[in-house]
């Protein structure tokens, strides 16, 4: 619900930049000892041995025959053997991501630029890659799946049947809203057949966005959406020959409609495919192997959870060709698995023929990301921060399971976090740090001696000029009921401790995301149109039990079925002690959030009315029953069995006990997060003549960010509402 891609964390995001860009921004070179960026018109190798670069792709290079202007680059990526790079243009937006546009190869050999998909429609291709011998490009147009042979330029058509409804090689709203999965199609090892996910949503109901704005007759816009209790799309695998488009549908055993598959891959070096299938209520997660030739199926590894299954998603899932994938080990015969069987979320080696499973990764303390596999030598690479849940930093283990001591390799000095973009061969590393009073700073590491290449360019050698002072303060409360919440705060410029301040709480609260992170920029408040510290505001947010924090699984998981229940509780209590700070002033205490956030304003506003006095809820849900399926299902079960819990979590229940401010703000476009839900509000408050301060953007999406004056619109109006409904200044 409510996921970090929208503008409700941007302040997120834009600290995070440039740890999205570490995992994202970069192509690796195949040895691992150099990569490529890209400019809109020229591809730039850096060598990291002595720092040099030079451009390998130039604007002349990208220029097509018989025109002026280069191709401009929105991606790029290169053949196994480096001879043909595959070009990116043109793109138009697919929901979140810009994943349509055309495509381009250019050979390095003969040094021709080539436009593939040519007699398709334009901007229609998706996710276009090179087959493994690079004889070839699969890619997806209008959903279908379709294969060009490089040389002789000739087009096939590997599925006809592809419609709106059923999607071939790519999938629907849900699936990548709550997946992340985007990219559909699979080459096999040997660049003979591909493989395919085929989601049918021709059974899932419409839901009606109306455009007003755009003419004088309304205009009805249908999305597929899955509401939570419906149905899900049915999804199935299939493996299409690429000589005669024979396909052949693998024997996954289950209800297609009644299961999730969020991951498929070939083995390496095998005819066989890798899956992962989840039931629809997500706590019970299976590996099946399947034979690409005749389907048959057969479980390798399977697991279940009272709550639900963690689906741990690595890498950048903001990257336009994101799916979730495997990370096989051992030659294929294994893959690295996450799982919080035992409490924490630890790395496995997961056989694939039947021998047990190894723990790789041991102790009381969750990894956060995994960093590399470096097969040669020996090591695996991840991030956690055992001792301080708002931090990450870079550790190693051995990869073969041996008792050894936990190894840091991130500087222990430089305390806050740190992301790492590994090289292939785990010798190289682009390193990226900062924290509330550092701004992110980097370097390139060599992992064996954990040194910056460069010493002069190192962040050891910046970091003290880069420090800044800012008033951010990290901070822990404790609540009636003994849970202890982390936080951040930031006190008013000149701040009296005799005098008593306005506070304004920021949250979110939800499985999706947490905002207590120690990084650049986390305390910013991108909505407030001046200085908050200047203006005399504390402004502060708080993580409760079901943010996912690095604190163990039942700290993550104590909000199943428990949404608008257990995450309100814990702030509100942690709030009832905030203000009995002496330099809290109870009667200006605020509220605010965006999609999750403000469904949290919202029950925080109407469950503890006698707390907080002013709310601004933004892209809120009023009803639980109006999300989707995946994302509601996982964290709530179904309405079928347990509707007592949708009815108890949802703002709408508890709107008849308003008694302070509230600004509700929705874009009528809000493919995420309904409109509908304004409207189930607005009639619930009027119903009980609570008043309160509305406004619909029209046309404009769950990141209300669409039309020209838009943002500074949204802010005038956020920020001329807090000041006068909690005004500023210490009394």
């Amino acid at each position: 619900m409510y996921k970090i891609k929208s503008l409700f964390f941007a302040f997120i995001l834009f600290v995070a930049s440039i740890s999205v860009a570490q995992k994202g921004s970069i192509n690796w070179s195949s040895s691992g000892k150099s990569y490529y960026t890209a400019g809109k018109t020229k591809i730039t190798e850096h060598v990291l041995a002595d720092g040099s670069t030079k451009v390998i792709i130039s604007e002349k290079q990208l220029t097509p025959s018989g025109s002026n202007e280069p191709i401009k680059l929105s991606w790029f990526a290169f053949s196994n053997d480096e001879q043909k790079v595959l070009l990116f243009t043109n793109t138009k937006k697919v929901w979140r991501l810009n994943t349509k546009g055309d495509y381009w190869v250019l050979d390095l050999k003969t040094n021709t630029l080539t436009q593939i998909g040519k007699s398709l429609p334009a901007s229609s291709l998706m996710f276009a890659k090179f087959s493994p011998d690079a004889k070839s490009v699969a890619y997806v147009s209008n959903n279908n799946v379709y294969t060009e042979d490089l040389a002789t330029s000739q087009i096939k058509k590997l599925t006809s049947d592809g419609t709106t409804a059923l999607i071939n090689g790519t999938f629907d709203w849900a699936y990548e809203e709550e997946f992340a999965c985007r990219d559909g199609i699979r080459w096999s090892p040997d660049s003979k057949s591909i493989a395919y996910w085929q989601i049918d949503a021709s059974k899932t109901r419409k839901y009606y966005m109306i455009n007003y704005t755009d003419s004088v007759y309304s205009k009805p816009i249908p999305v597929e959406y899955p509401k939570v209790g419906e149905t899900p799309s049915a999804c199935k695998i299939a493996v299409v020959n690429v000589a005669d488009a024979k396909t052949t549908w693998m024997n996954i055993p289950g209800d297609p409609s009644q299961h999730y598959i969020i991951r498929m891959e070939f083995i390496p070096g095998s005819n066989k495919i890798l899956t992962q299938q989840l039931n629809r209520k997500q706590n019970q997660s299976k590996l099946y192997v399947s034979d690409a030739s005749t389907g048959m199926a057969k479980v390798a590894q399977e697991e279940s959870d009272a709550a639900w299954v963690e689906i741990f998603q690595d890498g950048n899932a903001y990257a336009i060709d994101y799916t979730n994938g495997f990370t096989f080990l051992n030659e294929g015969k294994s893959i690295l698995w996450v799982s919080e069987k035992d409490g924490w979320r630890h790395l496995y080696n997961v056989s694939l023929e039947g021998k047990p499973e190894v723990l790789l990764t041991k102790g009381n303390y969750d990894i956060i990301d995994i960093g590399c596999v470096a097969a040669k030598s020996g090591w695996l690479y991840f991030s956690a921060s055992p001792d301080n849940a708002t931090q990450k930093y870079l550790y190693r283990c051995k990869l073969d399971g041996t008792p050894a001591k936990l190894e840091l390799v991130s500087a222990e000095n430089q305390k806050g976090t740190h992301d790492y973009n590994i090289s292939p061969n785990g010798e190289y590393a682009m390193h990226n740090f900062s924290s509330h009073t550092v701004p992110p700073l980097n370097e390139v590491i060599t992992l064996a001696d954990k040194k910056a290449i460069n010493e002069k360019e190192s962040i050891a050698i910046k970091l003290e000029k880069n420090q800044e002072k800012n008033n951010t303060e990290f901070f822990k409360v404790k609540t009636k009921d003994g849970v202890e919440m982390d936080g951040w705060m930031v006190k008013p410029k000149n701040f009296d401790p005799k005098k008593k301040y306005p506070v304004v709480f920021y949250v979110y609260t939800e499985p999706a995301g947490a905002t207590v992170t120690d990084v650049y920029g986390i305390s910013q408040n991108f909505m407030y149109g001046g200085d908050m510290e200047e203006d005399g505001y504390i402004y502060m947010s708080l993580d409760n039990r079901g943010t996912p924090a690095p604190k163990g699984r039942a700290w993550r998981k104590e909000i199943y079925r428990k949404i608008g229940q257990v995450n309100i509780k814990d702030q509100g209590q942690a709030a009832a002690e905030i203000i009995k700070w002496p330099f809290v002033d109870a009667e200006r205490i605020a509220v605010w959030g965006w999609s999750g956030g403000g469904a949290a304003t919202l029950n925080l506003l109407f469950q503890y009315p006698d707390i907080f006095k002013t709310g601004i809820a933004v892209a809120a849900i009023s009803n639980q029953l109006t999300y989707d399926n995946i994302y509601q299902e996982r964290f709530m079960g179904l309405p079928q069995e347990n509707m007592e819990d949708f009815v108890k979590g949802s703002p709408l229940t508890y709107a008849k006990n308003l008694k302070g401010n509230l600004l509700y703000i929705h874009g009528t476009q809000d493919d995420n997060v309904h409109y509908q839900n304004a409207e189930m509000l607005i009639n619930e408050l009027v119903k009980y003549n609570k008043q309160f301060q509305f406004m619909a953007y029209p046309n404009r999406t769950h990141s209300i960010s669409e039309g020209e004056g838009t943002f500074q619109h949204l802010s005038t109006l956020y920020t001329n509402y807090l000041r006068a409904n909690c005004p500023g200044g210490g009394k």
